[in-house]
């Protein structure tokens, strides 16, 4: 049993080595791109809507309705992340679900690849809504010798995010494995969808703790500047 597409070699130019998480994870950002393209050059105003358009817009409302929520803002600065990583996460869980195709979200590479966007997206979405020089004076909030620790603590919540992720993905397919092992002529087709499940639920719990993640984070840096500004 392999516990990581990582292990699978595809081919290898000189150096290069390409596992299946590299080739699986290209098949599936062209398979995204070009479903996007073909579904957004078809978009109607008016009724009556494609099938693929109504499903876009119940995903758009699903997402722009969990930002509003948990972020307490506005949510279209963050919609096209979030939805980006929602969107890859799904599909890639749902791509593991089939025989014999390896999720590329079962790569320790590709949750940390995650969740180091996530970890950028913190600075980048904080200092587009208070400023560079305001984010980065909350780092030394309400001392300077606060600043290994807030350091320390943004790089332990990307940590966590990715082993997460990793984590309960792996504990999945080792599940399904054994399942499989013990008795393969009566859980496939119900381990199959049981992955398919858990999938989806990682995908939704990701994106929300990344919404949080991206929005705590500037809001945290806001409040410490307030009450500076409030300090006598």
């Amino acid at each position: 049993m392999t516990l990581t597409p990582d292990a699978i070699v595809v081919c290898q130019l000189g150096p290069f080595v390409i596992n299946a998480t590299l080739v699986v994870t290209w098949a599936e950002m062209a398979l995204i791109a070009a479903a996007a393209a073909l579904i957004g050059r078809r978009l109607r105003v008016a009724p009556p809507l494609r099938p693929a358009q109504h499903v876009l817009e119940v995903l758009y409302t699903f997402l722009r309705d969990h930002v509003r929520d948990i972020a307490r803002q506005k949510p279209e600065p963050y919609l096209p992340f979030v939805g980006t990583l929602f969107v890859f996460i799904l599909v890639s869980n749902v791509i593991g679900a089939m025989p014999g195709v390896p999720a590329p979200t079962a790569s320790v590479a590709t949750t940390a690849a995650l969740a180091l966007a996530v970890f950028l997206a913190v600075p980048v979405f904080g200092i587009r809504r208070l400023g560079l020089r305001a984010y980065l004076a909350g780092y030394i909030r309400p001392s300077p010798l606060m600043l290994p620790f807030n350091v320390i603590g943004e790089l332990s919540r990307t940590l966590a995010l990715a082993i997460r992720l990793f984590g309960n993905l792996l504990s999945t397919s080792v599940i399904v494995a054994i399942l499989l092992t013990v008795a393969p002529f009566v859980f496939p087709a119900i381990m199959n969808a049981f992955g398919l499940l858990i999938g989806v639920i990682q995908a939704y719990i990701f994106t929300v703790l990344a919404i949080v993640y991206i929005a705590s984070g500037s809001e945290r840096q806001r409040r410490r500047q307030t009450v500076r500004r409030e300090e006598p």
